[in-house]
C-alpha cells in the first residue's frame, strides 16, 4: 500500500519499510502457549527489525469448545484463557524503543473454519460479573458456533456478517509485572480495539530487553464493546512485519492506519480509560504535529472519533483518535 511509504514504520524504523526473511510460528514450533504476558517465559524466536513473521494463534478457548453443547463453565478453567503465541525477541530493542507491527493479513485456518461466540456466567457488559457483584443468578450459557471464511462471517441463515478480522491482544512485555492474557493496560494486551486488523500498524512501547511481543486472541468479526464478553473468536494465521524505532517514548499504545492514528487507554470506569486515550492523542499532536495543546484539546472536540474496544474484561479500552487530514499541514 503506498500510504505505508509515509508511515511512521517507514520512516523512523530502523528497517525503513524493508522486509527481511519470514519466520513460521507453527502450533508445533510454539509448544507451549502463555497466559501471562511478562519478562518471565522463555522466548520462541528471535527476530531482527523488518522480519516478516507468520503465526498460527489458537481461539480464545484454547480450541476446547468444539461443539454448542459445549458449555463454557465445563469446558474452561478461569485464567486459562486466551493463549498467547510469543514471546517473541526483536533484536536491538531496549527500554524507550517503541515496536511496529504491522498485520499484512488475517486468514482462518482449518478446512472447514468455524468461530465461536458463548454467554459465559457472570462475564459481558449487560450482567452481574465479579466486578459489578449482584444477586441476581448469572445469565443462560449459550454456545454458538458460526462458520466463515474470507467472504464473510455466517451468523445465521438471515444475517451475513462481514469478515473483518483483527487481533485482539497484542503486547509487549512489561517491565516486572508479569499480567494475565486478559487484562489490557499500558503494555498492550487483551484491548480488543476492531481497527487493529490487517492493514494497521500498532506502536507498542518497549520497557523489556528484546521487547518480547506476544500476539492471539484473533477476532473474524467484533462490534464495539464486545458487548456479551466474546467476539467471533476463531483460529488464525496471521501474517505480521515488525520494525523498531530507537528512542522514541510513548507511554500507552498507538495505532495508525492509512487515514488516521489513534491512541489506546485501558482503565476502569470507562471514562477515566476514554481520558487516557484523549489526553495522550493531545499530547502526540502537540509534540509531533505541531499543534498548541489547548488548540489540539478543542479541536478534538470537533473532529476526535472513538472506538470502544471492550468494556468486559478487568480494565476497558477505548481508542481516541483523528484523521491524518487534519495533521499533514502542520506536520
Amino acid at each position: 500500500m503506498d500510504w505505508l511509504k509515509q508511515s511512521i514504520m517507514h520512516m523512523r524504523g530502523v528497517a525503513r519499510g524493508q522486509v527481511g526473511q519470514t519466520h513460521e510460528l507453527s502450533e508445533a514450533r510454539q509448544g507451549t502457549f502463555h497466559y501471562t504476558i511478562g519478562p518471565y517465559s522463555q522466548p520462541v524466536m528471535q527476530v531482527v527489525p523488518g522480519d516478516r513473521i507468520v503465526v498460527d494463534t489458537r481461539d480464545a478457548f484454547d480450541g476446547k469448545i468444539q461443539t454448542e453443547k459445549d458449555l463454557p463453565s465445563q469446558k474452561l478453567r478461569v485464567p486459562f484463557l486466551n493463549p498467547q503465541s510469543g514471546p517473541i525477541m526483536i533484536e536491538g530493542a531496549e527500554k524507550g524503543d517503541v515496536v511496529a507491527v504491522y498485520i499484512e493479513s488475517m486468514l482462518p485456518r482449518g478446512t472447514n473454519p468455524r468461530g465461536t461466540c458463548c454467554l459465559i456466567p457472570r462475564f459481558g457488559g449487560l450482567a452481574a460479573t465479579d466486578f459489578t457483584a449482584l444477586l441476581n443468578d448469572p445469565l443462560p450459557e449459550i454456545t454458538r458456533k458460526i462458520d466463515l471464511d474470507e467472504e464473510g462471517v455466517y451468523w445465521s441463515r438471515r444475517v451475513t456478517l462481514p469478515y473483518r478480522p483483527h487481533i485482539g491482544t497484542l503486547s509487549l512485555s512489561p517491565e516486572i509485572d508479569s499480567i494475565n492474557s486478559l487484562t489490557p493496560d499500558n503494555h498492550g494486551g487483551n484491548m480488543d480495539i476492531p481497527d487493529m486488523g490487517p492493514g494497521s500498524i500498532t506502536y507498542l512501547p518497549v520497557r523489556s530487553p528484546g521487547a518480547r511481543l506476544f500476539i492471539g486472541d484473533a477476532h473474524a468479526c467484533q462490534g464495539d464493546g464486545e458487548v456479551c464478553g466474546t467476539a467471533v473468536e476463531y483460529a488464525s494465521r496471521t501474517t505480521i512485519h515488525v520494525d523498531l524505532i530507537k528512542a522514541w517514548e510513548i507511554d500507552w499504545p498507538r495505532l495508525e492506519t492509512e487515514d488516521k492514528i489513534m491512541v489506546i487507554g485501558s482503565a476502569r470506569p470507562l471514562e477515566d480509560a476514554t481520558r487516557i486515550a484523549y489526553r495522550e492523542l493531545v499530547l502526540w499532536m502537540a509534540q509531533e504535529y505541531g499543534y498548541d495543546q489547548w488548540d489540539a484539546y478543542m479541536m478534538l472536540s470537533q473532529c476526535g472519533k472513538v472506538r470502544l474496544g471492550n468494556f468486559v474484561d478487568p480494565k476497558y479500552s477505548v481508542a481516541a483518535g483523528v484523521e491524518k487530514k487534519y495533521l499533514a499541514d502542520l506536520a
